[in-house]
């Protein structure tokens, strides 16, 4: 039996969503050990958290730069193998080019950098170590999404014509009407999220997730984009008009002060012969639809998936499985890649996915400041 992989954490300590997401998918196939890591800035809430997993405390470290340096010191068999960096945004650069450097294999999450070039620097340096380099978008790895992806590969609804994908969030709209709140809040700060709030936390989601399902990438776009008010510098809102080389067009929407709404990403596709529809909030439901059958609802599990789909799942038909399982499953596929085992493509998001994303982002921005032009995204 293969030993596990010695993974350390970078973020998502106390009450962070994020990091509990990220332990257990880790945890989920016995793939990985979390070993240690710096989950909080301040030094005695790091070890507070640390002891509550029961991590030795001798691998919990004041910051990334002491972790890098004291875990080069152990022997190849004891030190950490890969680095989940969970931080805000501004540090995901720094922080994975120096893992990178000092030759760790990264988990990050999304968006990957701050810029472009910033994302086009990690994605050399990952080429020039063979390092292994997931992004973490967590929704691809849902089984029905994969069977989405698959079933559109096949050809199951003909040549793609029109996309649709929205991922709608309200959360912060009971911050942005308040000055002192929306002042004070992470995300709307540049210095730390970069230099886009729900394009970058959200709207790369949404991108990502066409460019997967469909195998195609975006040639152009015309972006709208809203701040709501001109004291915030941000994007709290996005109307994306997209379109493919193959001259089909599609919307990606994506809002953070969109009343009411949860966590509402859902991506439609619609071909010469048919169409797909899944929405995040109900995943276990992929919609097939075509203009002379009746509409057909496939589930995960079942025989007739395809073998990336059932490779996602884990438990029988009936039985849901949701967005704890959907990173378990790229957790997985960073560790084949990792191990030197086979992988599909399709297991995890890589670095690429990342670069396109922060292409995305700004190519949005340039068009929205220049008086909502189309703008061609790099090749």
């Amino acid at each position: 039996m293969s030993k596990k992989i010695k993974l350390g954490i970078l973020g998502g300590g106390g009450d962070s969503l994020i990091g509990i997401l990220h332990r257990i998918a880790a945890n989920m196939f016995d793939k990985y050990e979390i070993v240690g890591g710096v989950f909080n800035p301040n030094f005695d809430d790091n070890m507070a958290f640390a002891k509550t997993l029961g991590l030795d405390s001798s691998r919990i470290y004041k910051d990334y730069q002491t972790l890098i340096s004291e875990e080069c010191k152990l022997d190849s068999s004891e030190r950490m193998q890969a680095i989940s960096v969970l931080t805000p945004n501004f540090l995901h650069y720094p922080m994975a080019k120096q893992l990178l450097e000092n030759d760790f294999h990264v988990i990050c999450e999304k968006p990957l950098t701050t810029t472009y070039e910033e994302s086009l620097d990690l994605k050399r340096l990952k080429e020039e170590k063979n390092a292994v380099f997931g992004v973490t978008h967590t929704y691809t790895g849902y089984p029905m999404v994969r069977q989405m992806t698959k079933m559109i590969s096949d050809g199951a609804i003909g040549n793609i014509q029109k996309v649709d994908a929205q991922y709608l969030q309200g959360w912060l709209n009971p911050v942005i009407h308040e000055k002192d709140k929306r002042s004070s809040t992470w995300r709307l700060d540049p210095e730390k999220s970069g230099s886009s709030c729900c394009l970058g936390d959200i709207g790369t989601h949404a991108f990502n997730m066409v460019e997967l399902v469909t195998g195609m990438k975006v040639n152009k776009l015309l972006a709208d984009l809203n701040t709501l008010y001109e004291d915030n510098p941000m994007d709290v809102d996005a109307n994306v008009l997209i379109q493919f080389s193959n001259n089909a067009k599609g919307t990606i929407r994506s809002s953070q002060i969109a009343t009411g709404e949860e966590n509402n990403l859902r991506i439609n596709v619609y071909g010469s012969k048919g169409a797909l529809k899944w929405e995040q909030e109900n995943p276990n439901y992929l919609y097939h639809l075509s203009d002379d059958n009746p509409l057909q609802v496939l589930k995960p599990g079942h025989s007739y998936n395809s073998n990336i789909s059932l490779d996602g799942t884990k438990l029988p038909p009936g039985h849901p499985e949701g967005i704890f399982d959907a990173m378990g499953n790229i957790y997985k596929g960073v560790a084949r890649a990792i191990n030197g085992e086979p992988f599909d493509k399709a297991e995890f998001p890589p670095i690429e996915d990342g670069v396109r994303g922060m292409d995305f982002i700004e190519k949005a921005l340039e068009s929205n400041s220049k008086g909502n032009i189309w703008v061609e995204l790099n090749k």
